[in-house]
């Protein structure tokens, strides 16, 4: 074990993704100080509940509540032997600012990404909107997996799907907190804060010239409920910036190689999806595109643990959580062995005995 683990934990699956990084620390012998995002402390206490009534003995794992401060002063504390971290690349790029030049200090950082969905040929229309959906708006559209970028064929075919996607978005059953009769798709966002933030991006697009083709409405007064945003930004300059709630931005592709090219213009890398097409360009894509977790005919969302979890560029530093996540909460140890010393029938050269 490396020794003392922090862990800092996301507002969004506030108790599923700091154990991706509590469990195996604890596992190879690590003791964890958890500090969780200051939107979702009750979720951390629980947690911490659950474990000291597992048997964790007192002092195993600590919780340590806080905003930025606090954040701060545990990722500066000389006595942590690393950092496990799950959140926005701007707060992933500070810290790697931070640990610059520690070489004894473990640093994970689990980011976001401006995810690309490609969609080709597409047989079954309504499956393809089903699938849409659920990779851009499941929970809000508040998970790191969720796509942000919807790249359609500039043709027939791409209008109908996007006027169904259209139709099926203004469809969906949205509802306020605690509220279950019907169940909605999703419920407000994490903060009202948020949901400011998000009506401010898609009035910012839109001064850039993007077409709103669903747009984004606050559905109850001072609440965080929001409608999805569809907006099309084909061919116009826009920020690489992802947006972490239900706002999916359309780019219209007239070839094959301009759909590739499009989805990974982009810094990040986390995951990207393709619907439709044949095995043939399944397998073009999978090989081209620059992401961690790359699905074909699945929705973006929903990465299983028993599987490597992480990006490339602004979507970590090479540190895939989940199935691998045992490989940075300890280190390697190469022996070799005997039960006794024994000398050689050949002395190496040099040596006289």
């Amino acid at each position: 074990p490396h020794g003392v683990m922090a862990v800092f934990g996301p507002y969004n699956f506030p108790g599923h993704l700091p154990n991706g990084h509590i469990v195996p620390a604890l596992l190879a012998g690590n003791c964890v100080v958890f500090k969780p995002s200051d939107q979702t402390p009750l979720t951390a206490d629980l947690t911490l509940q659950c474990w000291l009534q597992a048997g964790l003995p007192e002092g195993v794992i600590n919780l340590v509540q806080g905003g930025v401060a606090v954040g701060q002063a545990l990722a500066g504390a000389p006595d942590i032997d690393g950092l496990l971290f799950t959140g926005s690349a701007k707060v992933g790029g500070m810290l790697h600012e931070q640990f610059a030049g520690q070489l004894d200090k473990v640093l994970a950082l689990e980011l976001g990404g401006n995810n690309p969905l490609v969609v080709k040929d597409v047989p079954d229309q309504r499956a393809a909107v089903l699938a849409i959906l659920q990779s851009a708006f499941l929970s809000g559209g508040q998970r790191c997996t969720c796509a942000r970028r919807l790249i359609v064929p500039d043709d027939e075919v791409g209008d109908h799907l996007i006027d169904a996607l259209a139709e099926a978005i203004g469809e969906l059953h949205l509802a306020g907190q605690f509220s279950n009769d019907p169940e909605p798709f999703y419920s407000g966002l994490v903060s009202v804060a948020a949901a400011d933030d998000l009506l401010k991006a898609q009035e910012a697009l839109e001064n850039l010239g993007g077409t709103i083709i669903n747009r984004m409405l606050r559905l109850e007064k001072n609440t965080s409920l929001v409608s999805p945003a569809l907006i099309d930004v084909t061919g116009l300059d826009i920020p690489d910036e992802e947006h972490f709630g239900p706002l999916l931005k359309v780019y219209r592709y007239r070839d094959w190689e301009e759909a590739l090219r499009l989805a990974n213009a982009t810094r990040y890398g986390l995951s990207a999806g393709l619907i439709g097409g044949e095995q043939a360009d399944w397998e073009d894509f999978l090989l081209r595109i620059r992401a961690g977790i790359v699905n074909w005919n699945r929705q973006t969302t929903g990465a299983s643990g028993e599987a490597p979890f992480g990006g490339v560029g602004e979507s970590g530093n090479h540190r895939p959580s989940a199935f691998y996540a045992a490989d940075y909460c300890a280190y390697p140890v190469a022996s070799m062995e005997a039960d006794s010393l024994e000398m050689p029938e050949k002395l190496p050269p040099g040596i006289k005995l």
